[in-house]
C-alpha cells in the first residue's frame, strides 16, 4: 500500500517575523503593532491561498491578561497564546500535533532556541528572510500569471479596422 503524500503546514512565529521583515519592522517601530500584525496575517493569507499550504500564525500574548484565543475571521488560523505562554510554547504544542497528522512542518521563525526544539521534533525551519524571499517570488510569479492571462484574453479578441470599430460601436448604441 502507497503511504499517503504528507499535507503540508507552516507555523509563522508572528512577532519574531514582525521584527525581522523590513516593512512591518517599520510599523512595530511606530508604535502602529495592530497594523503590523493585520499585514502580516493579510500576507499568510495569500501565501497559504498561493501555495497551497495550510498557515497557522502564533503571537506571543504572554503578559496580556485576558489572550489564549484563536482567531476566526482570517482566512489563515491565528492564535494569541494564553497567559505565561509563550508563543515557542505553542509553536512546539502544535508541532507535535500536527506531527501525527501525516504532515510536513515548517515553522517559520529565526529565534534560534526554537529552531533547536523544532528539529528534535521533525519540523524543518524556514527563517523570517527565506519566508521573505518566498512571499516576493510568489508575488511575482501572481503578477505574472494575471499579466499572461489578461494578454491572452486580450489577444483572442478579432482584430477589427477603426472603421469597422466604429461602425459595431454605432449599432451598439442604436
Amino acid at each position: 500500500m502507497a503511504k499517503r503524500k504528507a499535507k503540508q503546514l507552516l507555523i509563522v512565529d508572528g512577532y519574531n517575523i514582525i521584527g525581522a521583515w523590513p516593512d512591518l519592522r517599520a510599523l512595530k517601530d511606530q508604535d502602529r503593532m495592530d497594523e503590523a500584525r493585520d499585514q502580516l496575517i493579510a500576507k499568510m493569507a495569500e501565501y497559504q491561498s498561493f501555495t497551497g499550504m495550510k498557515v497557522i500564525v502564533v503571537f506571543d500574548a504572554y503578559n496580556v491578561p485576558g489572550a489564549g484565543r484563536q482567531q476566526e475571521e482570517y482566512q489563515v488560523e491565528v492564535f494569541f497564546t494564553k497567559k505565561k505562554e509563550t508563543a515557542d510554547e505553542k509553536i512546539e504544542q502544535l508541532v507535535w500535533e500536527y506531527h501525527e497528522k501525516n504532515r510536513q512542518i515548517y515553522v517559520a521563525t529565526s529565534d534560534y532556541t526554537s529552531q533547536r526544539v523544532i528539529f528534535g521534533q521533525g519540523a524543518l525551519r524556514k527563517s523570517a528572510r527565506e519566508l521573505l524571499h518566498d512571499m516576493e517570488s510568489a508575488g511575482r510569479e501572481i503578477k505574472q500569471q494575471v499579466e499572461k492571462t489578461r494578454d491572452e484574453r486580450f489577444s483572442k479578441r478579432i482584430p477589427l479596422s477603426d472603421e469597422i470599430a466604429k461602425i459595431f460601436e454605432k449599432w451598439r448604441r442604436e
